[in-house]
């Protein structure tokens, strides 16, 4: 039992392709430890661009193939979370030197690149909104699966 809930918001730039896969694969990875009720996890976006929606189909189609849950809808990342999470992820180099530049000083949240934790070392989770078909949504799963895992694990440990 912990003695603090830790947090977790995934950031892409629009909130409708890869944070809420990030998202929902953190919630079922954690759910799977037997930790669900120890973490408040959430998702946002860089840009504004896709406020109120869902997440993309193929994202849909994904999170469904995986048997993951999924019902929130895209916002946009506030100064107030900066300090209301404790870990903010960034799919991309992008996304991390936009969230750095939005930092409050002296905010609580690290912000990290989930890839690092990627134990095959491939550190950026790249964007498939532009792909024809599902299979960068696919390689994203993958990806997001083995970095929240990882990431899990170092933080249940201690290490982080």
């Amino acid at each position: 039992m912990s003695e603090m809930k830790k947090s977790a918001l995934f950031v892409c730039l629009g909130n409708i392709c890869r944070s809420p896969i990030a998202e929902a694969v953190f919630m079922d990875v954690v759910k799977k430890a037997g930790q669900e009720d120890d973490w408040e996890i959430d998702s946002a976006a860089i840009g504004g661009w896709h406020v109120g929606n869902n997440p993309d189909y193929r994202a849909r189609e994904t999170m469904t193939k995986h048997q993951l849950p999924y019902s929130n809808k895209a916002r946009q990342i506030k100064k107030d979370d900066f300090n209301k999470f404790d870990y903010i992820f960034g799919m991309d180099r992008e996304n991390i030197s936009d969230l750095k530049e939005r930092a409050p000083n002296k905010s609580k949240a690290k912000i990290l690149l989930l890839g690092d934790f990627d134990p095959e070392g491939v550190k950026v989770i790249r964007d498939p909104y532009y792909d024809s078909g599902s299979e960068g949504f696919e390689q994203c799963y993958v990806q997001c699966l083995r970095s929240c895992e990882a990431f899990l694990s170092k933080v249940t440990e201690g290490s982080i």
